[in-house]
């Protein structure tokens, strides 16, 4: 109920811009081209084991922080497509063009439930949902697969360490039943909309090549991309 209220809210009541606050505009131009820059190989440092090659559309600053907050913490919804759009030129920096069979698989690092269950939706699913959308207008098959799931629960992230975070995520997510059959069906690609030490991706590359996903025999290598990393692991990769 609480994700169908947001969403009627958003075609009656004044809307303003996800970036900068710009009234009438639920995404000025100007924000909308901090989600246009070219994506670019990221990765934390230090960066946890089994961490997949990732790719970020923008650093996490400014606008591009604003509307992801603003999409995952206060329901504006209708940001998902820009964000999606971002998430999917990420995806095609981080595939290419490897002419593997099969479609790209986008697999969301899913929320804790009772995040989700507070937001009334899951960022990472419905923003890759649009990527996968962007995609294949496009011309590249692609698909979500929300495989993922939590199995115990977990502390809040905010203020954790990247060490610590790495310990209150080892074993937490574990593939759905039916996954491995679902997972071989193509390129697996790890997708959310922020990475900033990097234990959320590798947790959720760790229960996908356990389910048999990725990453075993003559398995494509796993990646992994998102619509924004931390400021500092762009500068990493810079060159």
């Amino acid at each position: 109920m609480r994700a169908w209220w947001r969403e009627i809210a958003g075609l009656v009541l004044p809307v303003a811009c996800g970036g900068c606050g710009r009234p009438r505009t639920e995404l000025c131009e100007q924000c909308a081209a901090a989600l246009a820059e070219v994506p670019r190989r990221v990765r934390p440092d230090p960066a946890p084991a089994g961490l997949p090659v990732v790719h970020a559309a923008a650093p996490y600053e400014n606008a591009v922080r604003a509307m992801l907050l603003a999409h995952k913490e206060r329901g504006a919804l209708g940001l998902a497509g820009a964000l999606g759009g971002a998430l999917a030129g990420a995806v095609r920096a981080g595939t290419g063009q490897s002419g593997d069979v099969g479609p790209l698989l986008l697999v969301p690092v899913p929320s804790a439930r009772r995040a989700t269950a507070a937001r009334g939706h899951d960022p990472a699913r419905r923003i890759a949902l649009a990527a996968a959308a962007e995609l294949r207008r496009g011309g590249t098959a692609a698909r979500v697969l929300a495989v993922l799931r939590q199995r115990r629960a977990v502390a809040d992230q905010a203020g954790l360490g990247a060490r610590a975070r790495q310990v209150n995520l080892a074993g937490a997510l574990e593939a759905a039943a039916g996954a491995r059959r679902l997972l071989a069906g193509g390129r697996v690609v790890l997708v959310d909309d922020l990475l900033t030490t990097g234990a959320s991706l590798a947790e959720a590359a760790r229960a996908v090549r356990a389910a048999g996903g990725a990453g075993h025999g003559a398995a494509p290598a796993l990646r992994a991309a998102v619509v924004s990393a931390s400021p500092s692991a762009f500068e990493i990769n810079r060159n």
